[in-house]
């Protein structure tokens, strides 16, 4: 008889679980204190907020060597690849982030990463971004308060895209690459690539005329940290409207 999925693993795949277990809660426990050094950490020096950061999120991927001979500016070249991540930030457990090469992501951003939410490639984040992988059965009897199940959607920003300030990203939604979210925009559905949304909820405003798009198709670049079983981090199209879940209708967080 197969062994039954742990409440971790019916999380990432987006079914209902319970997240006030003893694994769940040791988890987000320590994501808040890996956060809570993150943010209260000053006057430090690039590589060492790197450091920090991957506390959070738990990469593993080594850093370059520091050459000793090396001046700031020759090792904050060194070190472009990694993402800038201004404090104060906060995640639910930090280890369901996947972020792209040369990542900006400003003050105030708070990831629900319930399952995975991923960030492309030079993208740019603004000031107060929420994303919310997360979401709750909209049936009170099933939710049930902190006794209840919950469940997640993966949250996918593609390479190359603008996320103004003040915007709030909801479970499921794919933004391809190349686009720009509004400040203040709540995004519900899938942005395709190459086009400005903005609103509550977003709604696509134009298309943008761009020679990246004509690099579609290509292989997207390597994210730092992804996982081997990770996917990629580029949708496109129309997604089905957030909150409709096999098990039945959710809302986010």
């Amino acid at each position: 008889m197969a062994a039954q999925p742990t409440e971790k693993e019916k999380a990432l795949r987006g079914d209902l679980y319970y997240a006030f277990t003893p694994e769940l809660m040791a988890e987000r426990a320590q994501c808040a204190d890996a956060c809570r050094i993150y943010n209260e950490a000053v006057g430090i020096s690039r590589r060492r907020r790197i450091e920090l950061w991957n506390q959070i999120t738990q990469d593993k991927t080594p850093l370059p060597p520091l050459d000793p001979k090396a001046s700031v500016d020759d090792d904050y070249a060194a070190l472009a690849a990694w993402p800038w991540v201004e404090a104060p930030f906060k995640a639910d457990y930090g280890i369901n982030l996947y972020l792209g090469q040369n990542v900006f992501i400003n003050f105030n951003c708070v990831v629900l990463d319930t399952c995975a939410v991923r960030i492309g490639s030079r993208t740019l984040i603004g000031p107060n971004v929420n994303f919310y992988a997360g979401m709750h059965p909209l049936e009170p009897e099933i939710r049930n308060g902190t006794s209840g199940p919950e469940l997640g959607k993966e949250i996918s920003v593609g390479d190359d895209c603008w996320i103004g300030g003040n915007v709030t990203i909801l479970p499921g939604v794919s933004i391809g690459r190349g686009s720009t979210i509004g400040a203040g925009s709540v995004v519900t559905r899938d942005i395709p690539p190459f086009h400005v949304a903005a609103g509550n909820p977003a709604k696509l405003m134009r298309k943008l005329d761009t020679t990246l798009e004509d690099e579609e198709g290509a292989e997207p670049g390597p994210v730092v940290g992804e996982m081997a079983e990770g996917g990629g981090v580029v949708a496109e199209g129309e997604g089905e409207g957030v909150g409709e879940t096999a098990q039945g209708t959710a809302m986010e967080e």
